[in-house]
């Protein structure tokens, strides 16, 4: 289990998530500053739309879903999102929820296990612009990208308001505890039920048994999973039973963003989806590589969706033909 540590002091988790100096700290803060306020004004909205809204006892019904390349997505906003999670929480039933971006999509389009994830999942969000514009050409649109390096902070935020505990799990040595700390700083009212960073190598059966162990003792009611895709998708459907959590999800770089002080890119960029080239810029060593394979697998589906669309179209006017004969 780590320890707290001020970032400042920490060589490695500065070294880790590149924390801003200080001559570019102050315009990048102010930015992201910006951005989370914004961000948490909706969550404001959204705890005003929970009074009037009617609760039920039971574990919740799947939202409605569109099935993107594979992926059944369901049709949640941010607010929708964080209404579903106080509804599984209430239910104390364990249970996930995933965030899926293009290379989760990716991931998942050739790998029966991740697919089974998928199906058992309490609901996915849609983390990719590629996906909502896809979805516009069918008959049940997604309202919009649920992204996950917001949704940490309107979670948290709405964990701290409705008294929910959150167990902080993954990244590296430092991090996850350093994200604690900086949230609960932000959000005080925040329960941190506990703080763990599991080396990255695979568990033994016994050492996963004893972590699954600390997190049911500390009675969380939502575990923040670090650990990348797809092995937090796969841990939290492999666990989540074990940990008796209600609400689990796979936060990914999260813990980084946090601790970072990184800001997203601009709404404008955002909204035309070009935020992986603007994330590019920033980490080009990190990203280059898996962006490639994820520019290639969306090049390939869509001339498959193409291929069969004109197929469809030259196939229709021959059974015409040979109907009127």
């Amino acid at each position: 289990m780590t320890t707290s540590v001020p970032i400042e002091d920490n060589p490695q988790v500065s070294a880790y998530v590149g924390v801003p100096s200080e001559r570019s700290g102050a315009s990048t803060l102010s930015k992201l500053e910006v951005q989370i306020t914004e961000l948490e004004q909706r969550v404001d909205d959204a705890l005003l739309e929970h009074v009037s809204r009617t609760t039920r006892d039971g574990a919740p019904a799947k939202p409605d879903a569109v099935n993107i390349w594979g992926v059944p997505f369901s049709r949640l906003t941010l607010s929708d999102t964080l209404h579903h999670v106080d509804d599984l929480v209430r239910s104390r039933n364990p249970g996930y929820f995933i965030t899926a971006n293009l290379n989760y999509v990716m991931l998942s389009a050739n790998n029966v296990d991740l697919q089974r994830v998928n199906q058992n999942a309490a609901f996915i969000v849609c983390d990719g612009m590629p996906m909502v514009w896809r979805s516009w050409i069918s008959r049940r649109k997604l309202p919009e990208r649920v992204a996950g390096s917001e949704l940490i902070y309107a979670l948290t935020k709405w964990a701290a308001t409705k008294g929910h505990r959150i167990f902080f799990l993954g990244a590296a040595p430092g991090v996850a505890q350093a994200a604690a700390d900086k949230l609960s700083l932000r959000y005080p009212g925040l329960q941190v039920a506990g703080v763990e960073s599991p080396p990255f190598r695979s568990l033994s059966a016994e050492e996963s048994a004893e972590l699954n162990s600390r997190i049911r003792a500390a009675k969380p009611d939502i575990v923040y999973a670090a650990f990348g895709q797809p092995k937090g998708e796969l841990w939290m459907a492999e666990n989540c039973d074990a940990t008796e959590v209600p609400v689990c999800v796979q936060i990914g770089a999260s813990f980084d963003f946090v601790v970072g002080g990184v800001p997203r890119a601009p709404k404008w960029i955002q909204l035309v989806g070009m935020e992986w080239a603007y994330r590019l810029v920033q980490e080009p060593r990190r990203l280059a590589s898996r962006y490639f394979r994820n520019t290639v697998f969306l090049v390939g589906v869509l001339a498959r969706e193409i291929g069969m669309s004109l197929f469809g179209s030259l196939q229709r006017p021959e059974k015409r033909k040979s109907s009127e004969r």
